[in-house]
């Protein structure tokens, strides 16, 4: 009996062990950490969605970038660095974003730098915690990172049809002209002819829409140095075009949609199809 009684006690205290050792390893079972996206989609009180990195911190376009080429380079990286993710076949985006629209490209000086619909990537050296935005419209060339601009700035050369360089003023020679792209780059224009917030140019057939595109869009977000009061949208034979200042917008179709393109501006000749931006007139009646 005592043999039986001793046997039934060491059974009941194997099963408690075995109970116990199971609850100890129940608890050492560290929490899942959550994953953390490497781009996401964060909400700004004035700027509305806005790209941050994984920690948080904001994402920047350069207007300079017209071509898609980082046009930042020396004392320029050290106030505005670079933004990169090693392995875009493992980065993990937010809902909202396409990892699609990402790239890599290999700047002049050999480091590589991750792109967004083209954008080179930067950051902010004054944002110095998640959520800052300080460099948001720094030296009218510098904006948050964002999904849905309907304009953006670019700061390029004007290179026409015809292969000559052109100043804002529509005469040849070398400089730096501020003009709008859509979101991705893509140059917008004008025509001359044009009334306010009436086009002259697009056939009712549209036959003609080929070589100069309508801009067709809602108004979404925009450079904060831009004044949104400024646009309007105008019926073209069902489409609805997009106008500045009363100016109906187009693209020009042997730019090719090619980010930065201007050759419009020579065509037929240099001032008939302007660049459009903030100095442009208000259209005519």
């Amino acid at each position: 009996m005592k043999i039986i009684s001793i046997s039934r006690l060491l059974v009941a205290l194997g099963l408690l062990m075995a109970v116990n050792f199971s609850c100890s390893d129940d608890d050492d079972d560290p929490t899942p950490t959550p994953v953390t996206n490497d781009v996401q989609l964060k909400d700004n009180a004035t700027l509305g969605k806005i790209l941050t990195d994984k920690d948080g911190k904001t994402l920047y376009f350069f207007s300079k970038d017209a071509t898609g080429a980082s046009a930042c380079s020396g004392n320029c990286v050290t106030n505005w660095p670079i933004y990169a993710v090693a392995d875009l076949a493992t980065m993990k985006v937010d809902a909202g974003l396409d990892k699609a629209d990402f790239a890599n490209i290999t700047r002049a000086d050999g480091k590589p730098q991750t792109t967004y619909k083209g954008w080179p990537l930067y950051y902010f050296k004054d944002d110095l915690a998640a959520g800052d935005v300080k460099g948001e419209g720094v030296g009218t060339i510098w904006y948050v990172a964002k999904t849905d601009y309907t304009i953006m700035l670019v700061n390029a050369q004007l290179v026409g049809n015809d292969g000559k360089s052109y100043k804002a003023d529509y005469t040849e020679g070398t400089a730096e002209t501020q003009f709008f792209v859509d979101g991705k780059g893509r140059t917008l224009y004008a025509f001359v002819n044009d009334k306010n917030k009436k086009n002259n140019y697009t056939k009712a057939d549209f036959s003609n829409d080929a070589t100069w595109p309508i801009y067709t869009t809602d108004l979404q977000s925009l450079p904060s140095t831009i004044d949104k009061t400024l646009f309007s949208t105008i019926d073209v034979f069902g489409r609805k075009q997009l106008t500045y200042k009363g100016w109906p917008l187009y693209y020009f179709g042997p730019d090719g949609a090619t980010r930065g393109a201007t050759k419009g501006v020579s065509v037929p000749k240099p001032g008939i199809w302007p660049i459009v931006n903030k100095d442009s007139p208000v259209a005519p009646n």
